[in-house]
C-alpha cells in the first residue's frame, strides 16, 4: 500500500492478486479502517477491478492485509499508478508504521488468497492440488451429468470449450473463494 507497486512482468495476462500489510499506529485503528475503506470504494471505480478485502490484526499483532484483485496486470497497474490510490496512501501513511509489504500472486494460487493468517504465503501445493480436486470433481460430474444430453450434440471441442469454460468461472468466482474460507485453517495451518 506505499508508493508504487509494479508486480513482476510474468505475471501473464489473467487475473492477479496483489496483497500488502501495514502496521496500524496505536490508537488509529478506526481511522484506518476508514482510509482503507474509502481506498477500495476508489479502486472498485477501476476497469478490471475483482474486488478487494481488508483483514483485521490477528490476536496480539498490528497488522492490518489488503488484498486487491484485478483481471489483468494491465489494468492492475493503471489502478497502482493512479493518482486516486496515491492520495489515499498519503491518508494511510499517516496512520501506519513502517513500509509496506507485498506480495503479487497470479495463476492457480489466486484461488487461495485468504491471508488470515500472519503470513501471506500461498498454502503448500499438496493443499491446493487436493482442495481444487475435491472442488472439481464433484463439479464437473455435476456439469456433465445436468448437461450432458445438451453437450452431447456438440462437437468434441466445442463440447470441451462450453465445459472448461463452465468450470474456470464457477471455481474462480463461486467455489474457490468459498472452500479457501472454508478450510483455511487447514490449508494456512
Amino acid at each position: 500500500m506505499d508508493s508504487v507497486h509494479i508486480p513482476k512482468p510474468d505475471a501473464g495476462d489473467g487475473p492477479i492478486t496483489v496483497m500488502s500489510a501495514r502496521r496500524v499506529k496505536p490508537g488509529c485503528e478506526e481511522e484506518l479502517e476508514a482510509a482503507l475503506k474509502g481506498m477500495i470504494a476508489a479502486g472498485s471505480a477501476f476497469v478490471g477491478h475483482m474486488g478487494a478485502t481488508v483483514f483485521r490484526p490477528d490476536a496480539g499483532t498490528d497488522v492490518y492485509r489488503i488484498v486487491f484483485k484485478f483481471d489483468r496486470l494491465e489494468n492492475l497497474q493503471v489502478w497502482e499508478t493512479s493518482a486516486e490510490r496515491g492520495e489515499w496512501l498519503a491518508r494511510i501513511r499517516d496512520l501506519t508504521v513502517g513500509e509496506a509489504s507485498f506480495e503479487s500472486l497470479s495463476g492457480l494460487e489466486t484461488w487461495f488468497t485468504l491471508p488470515g493468517a500472519r503470513t501471506v504465503k500461498p498454502p503448500p501445493r499438496p493443499k491446493m492440488a487436493t482442495l481444487t480436486w475435491l472442488a472439481l470433481f464433484p463439479m464437473v460430474s455435476l456439469l456433465l451429468w445436468a448437461l450432458g444430453p445438451v453437450l452431447a450434440e456438440l462437437p468434441f471441442l466445442l463440447r470441451t470449450l462450453v465445459l472448461t469454460g463452465l468450470v474456470t468461472g464457477l471455481m474462480t468466482w463461486v467455489v474457490m473463494p468459498r472452500l479457501t474460507r472454508l478450510f483455511a485453517r487447514w490449508l494456512f495451518g
